[in-house]
């Protein structure tokens, strides 16, 4: 799409603070997108506070670091949210004697299981389930899950996030919306909690890291409903890049009340065009 596009629109003053989505923004499965790199290098030039939202909870925020450093992008622990650290957090200070079973991979069920947290797969027992994005997902798995929220009341369903597929560079792949769905078709219950975004408590943890009110940042990423989402609950400006998996033509069909802040063809537009102007950028580079 022409940097001209009626549609496309940018900021045009530099915010305080900056908050990324990974995958489809930065960059799509081991491929940095284009922009990224200087992008970021330029918002640390500045001085500019700068966190990492993601969903995922297939990897730990160590994880997201090495991968990050390995495209080129330098980051830090505490500026890396995802969605397997907020619901670890959230157990361990909301729910810290549930016995918890977790549909989920193993990088989630370490973490659950170093932060101390009971795990167990006797239905009989278990206080909490957590549905989350699982590539190892089995019946027997959505057995245990159905038995303890079928037989026991006072079981609680939350999940890791509520992406619908997680996007991959062939398109993408099932995410915990399906899990969310399955227990909830089949059991009656009602999924009372995530910790993706736009839920509140990612975008609480956003802010905290961040050290700002969310009137002084900007959202960046490429999903309406999730990362566009985040940024209204947590009154960031919303900046959608046509990176990932919001299309143009998406974008156009929407209510003119729902059409984000701005809408990006590529991730270092979120800097003002008198900004590229001084830096001599190019839309090629």
């Amino acid at each position: 799409m022409s940097a001209a596009s009626p549609l496309l629109s940018r900021p045009t003053e530099i915010s305080d603070g900056y908050v990324f989505d990974l995958d489809g923004t930065l960059y799509l499965g081991d491929d940095l997108l284009p922009g990224s790199a200087r992008l970021l290098e330029a918002l640390r030039e500045l001085g500019r506070r700068i966190a990492f939202a993601s969903n995922n909870p297939t990897r730990t925020p160590a994880q997201y670091v090495d991968k990050l450093r390995g495209l080129g992008i330098e980051a830090s622990e505490h500026e890396v949210v995802n969605s397997l650290a907020v619901t670890v957090d959230w157990v361990r200070s909301q729910a810290p004697e549930a016995r918890v079973f977790a549909i989920a991979e193993e990088p989630l069920l370490r973490a659950l299981h170093d932060a101390g947290v009971h795990l167990s797969e006797d239905p009989a027992e278990i206080d909490l389930v957590i549905a989350s994005f699982d590539r190892t997902l089995d019946y027997a798995k959505l057995q245990i899950a159905f038995d303890a929220l079928w037989r026991r009341e006072g079981t609680r369903l939350v999940a890791t996030n509520p992406d619908r597929y997680c996007p991959t560079p062939e398109g993408g792949e099932p995410d915990a919306a399906g899990v969310i769905a399955a227990l909830e078709a089949t059991t009656g219950r009602r999924c009372e909690l995530h910790f993706g975004k736009p839920g509140r408590p990612m975008m609480d943890t956003v802010l905290r890291r961040l050290g700002l009110p969310g009137e002084r940042c900007l959202m960046v990423g490429d999903r309406l409903y999730t990362d566009l989402a985040g940024a209204d609950r947590a009154s960031m400006l919303g900046a959608l890049v046509l990176t990932g998996e919001t299309s143009a033509d998406a974008v156009s069909a929407l209510e003119p009340d729902a059409v984000p802040d701005f809408v990006l063809a590529r991730v270092d537009q979120v800097l003002p065009a008198a900004e590229w102007e001084r830096r001599g950028w190019r839309e090629q580079a």
